[in-house]
């Protein structure tokens, strides 16, 4: 199961005079990851290297680092510590010393792993959406149902026929919430089928 941030996290380190700053944020688009990149980028320092992860997507930048020395080893962080949804940013004030391929990896790599391991996180909970229409006889049943298994109701609608809605539960308790619905309207709620949505 992997995990993201609740809240920013930072930690600092001074490595051979080289002052590195890793920065890492919880995010949910490109677009978010990179407006905190250019933040970033806006402070006067030597090299703001990052990566990030959303799902299948990723992208790691070695800001004029050797090649490999920056951006993968940030990357390789977040994936280490099964992390997803997450952008970290190291920044680098060169402090005259050369720290060679290894050192650059070492330092890059274990500023963005502690700053993750000192983060705020929570486990990212797989969910899905049920849809569901029923009579208004039945609202209140359904109603209690979504309290006992954990879910929010979103989307309502109503009609002359009674009202429809999307339950939003733990992809775990999809079929057992979906089968209790069932049972609690005599088979007369209508039950989509459960689809993936973001938790």
């Amino acid at each position: 199961m992997s995990a993201t941030l609740t809240a920013a996290a930072v930690f600092e380190e001074h490595i051979q005079k080289s002052r590195f700053l890793a920065r890492a944020w919880p995010i949910d688009s490109v677009e978010s990851a990179m407006t905190h990149v250019a933040d970033c980028e806006r402070e006067e320092a030597s090299h703001h290297c990052y990566a990030y992860r959303i799902g299948q997507q990723y992208r790691f930048h070695d800001a004029n680092e050797p090649a490999g020395t920056a951006g993968r080893p940030i990357l390789q962080a977040i994936d280490g510590q099964g992390m997803d949804r997450v952008l970290v940013v190291v920044t680098r004030w060169f402090g005259g010393i050369k720290l060679g391929a290894g050192g650059l990896v070492r330092a890059y790599g274990g500023a963005a792993a502690e700053c993750l391991r000192r983060a705020p996180r929570r486990e990212l909970v797989a969910m899905h959406g049920l849809p569901v229409s029923a009579a208004f006889a039945f609202e209140n049943a359904l109603r209690q149902i979504v309290v006992e298994f954990h879910g929010q109701i979103v989307d309502e609608r109503y009609d002359a026929s009674g009202f429809a809605c999307m339950i939003v539960l733990p992809a775990s308790d999809s079929a057992r919430c979906a089968q209790r619905l069932r049972d609690a309207s005599r088979g007369q709620a209508s039950i989509g089928d459960a689809v993936a949505v973001d938790s």
